[in-house]
């Protein structure tokens, strides 16, 4: 453990960064696995305010997660179902398993935990958009730290194209 880790948090005592996009995204994040001093092992708070999301339809390639409803209610977007969600459930995505997201449906503020394994790389798609994500060569999954990132459509192409 690193000397910054710490053995124990409290979730009321974690720090929240928010963070918004339009009409459809908000939320709070707050992280726990790196305050811990986990390498492999990512967890983070959630907290989503009625009617939002904190993240777009997705699925990862290379990252398991699991989400744990700690309190409030919403709906489980998990491939081409709708599932109602609330507190006490948990929800499990495998690996390269199916397209994903958390809605906020209910009224009061839905609060989660997110555990996700931390790779050196992930590929996340994002089917109702059309983008994918790649980082690669990530020490410790910390994103920012990647010695590839990109993120963008991809125009099919033969192996040799442009060599």
């Amino acid at each position: 453990m690193s000397d910054t880790a710490k053995a124990v948090i409290n979730i009321a005592d974690l720090p929240l960064e928010s963070h918004s996009h339009g009409e459809k995204f908000a939320a709070k994040l707050g992280e726990i696995g790196t305050l811990l001093g986990l390498k492999n092992l990512g967890c983070q708070l959630h907290i989503v305010p009625p009617g939002k999301c904190a993240f777009p339809y997705h699925r990862h390639h290379a990252a398991d997660e699991l989400f744990i409803v700690l309190s409030g209610a919403g709906e489980y977007r998990f491939a081409d179902r709708r599932l109602p969600i609330r507190a006490g459930d948990c929800l499990g995505v495998p690996s390269a398993g199916e397209a994903h997201q958390v809605i906020n449906t209910g009224t009061e503020e839905l609060r989660y935990l997110v555990a996700s394994t931390n790779g050196e790389f992930d590929v996340v798609e994002y089917p109702d958009s059309g983008k994918i994500s790649i980082r690669a060569g990530m020490k410790d999954g910390d994103p920012a730290t990647a010695s590839y990132a990109a993120r963008g459509r991809l125009t099919p192409a033969d192996y040799w194209d442009g060599e």
